[in-house]
């Protein structure tokens, strides 16, 4: 029988996030410091309101944006999100599905993280 493994066993650690605000150069800053390649953006009251991306911000460069641009002004407006008892291997069906490297997590509907399809891959790889 084949063992199955839920996005839970894989996201960790702490959301990285930021608000609508946030300059360009400020998530790239960030993005850097915590090893992530991706920002989830979110109001005063901790509603989710789309994703920044490294590339968001290469595409933002590419268009010649300020590097003071706001996140609401270059981010990625995502309805979609994953529960966190979905299957690894459904998650990856639906990034491929999508096109989307990074999908953020959510536990009774609520935003507690980020997976990327490197944490994915690194997970089957581990099993």
């Amino acid at each position: 029988m084949e063992n199955k493994m839920n996005l839970e066993e894989v996201v960790s650690g702490e959301l990285v996030a930021s608000g609508p605000e946030t300059t360009m150069e400020d998530l790239a800053s960030l993005m850097e410091s915590e090893g992530v390649g991706s920002v989830a953006i979110l109001d005063p009251h901790g509603d989710f309101l789309g994703i920044v991306t490294d590339r968001d911000i290469v595409r933002a460069v590419a268009e010649g944006q300020s590097r003071a641009v706001a996140a609401k002004d270059f981010m990625t407006v995502m309805v979609d999100t994953i529960d966190l008892n979905t299957d690894v291997a459904d998650a990856v069906d639906w990034m491929n599905a999508t096109g989307y490297r990074h999908l953020p997590v959510t536990q009774n509907g609520r935003l507690i993280g980020m997976v990327s399809i490197k944490d994915l891959l690194w997970a089957i790889a581990s099993t």
